[in-house]
């Protein structure tokens, strides 16, 4: 036995065996306001200076809802909330009357190759509370891109994508599929594992 846990000790001192990494804890989260999809989430909420993946069956189904609460506390904070190439006009009374500030409020048009970088810029910039985007093409090194710029900036980065793209890994600190406007399925999170069932919100 003893025998044993000397060449253990040895082969570990020579660095022969991989120890592996404990479990990384995540950072901070800013809560989502959705009680049960708080409690689901490693840190309570959306991970900070993390993109985030929101994946869509169809869209209308309630996926600037699911963010709402953040983002008005953030514009009441001050904080900058940059929309990059949305699919649709915002409807600016719907906005106000959610709580947001609309004088915090950022839209950018850009063409899908330009959108990608831009999202990037306002990422790694710090300059925003949250940056929303709504890449329909995304290489994995493109989003790859995001996670890196957010982490940079220690900005929330939100991505909406077609569902289709669950298939496809993603460097993405958590991925949701917004299944309906009151279910969402947790696909990943970073510090933790993702609960085996839908989510009501």
């Amino acid at each position: 036995m003893n025998a044993q846990v000397i060449a253990l000790d040895r082969l570990l001192d020579e660095r022969r065996v991989w120890k592996g990494q404990a479990l990384v804890s995540p950072t901070g989260a800013q809560p989502t306001e959705h009680a049960a999809l708080d409690a689901a989430l490693p840190g309570g909420g959306w991970p900070e200076g993390a993109l985030s993946e929101i994946l869509l069956s169809a869209p209308g189904l309630g996926e600037l809802r699911l963010l709402w609460p953040t983002l008005v506390r953030l514009s009441s904070a001050g904080e900058r909330l940059a929309l990059i190439a949305p699919p649709y006009l915002p409807y600016a009374p719907a906005w106000q009357a959610a709580g947001i500030d609309l004088q915090r409020l950022e839209i950018i048009r850009a063409q899908e190759k330009d959108a990608l970088w831009a999202a990037e810029q306002c990422l790694r910039s710090g300059s925003c509370g949250a940056v929303l985007c709504w890449p329909n093409q995304a290489s994995d090194r493109a989003l790859r891109r995001l996670q890196v710029a957010a982490e940079t900036g220690q900005t929330l980065g939100f991505a909406y994508r077609p569902a289709s793209a669950a298939h496809n890994p993603s460097p993405a600190a958590l991925r949701l599929h917004l299944e309906s406007p009151d279910q969402v399925r947790v696909l990943k999170c970073r510090g933790g594992l993702a609960p085996a069932r839908a989510i009501g919100l």
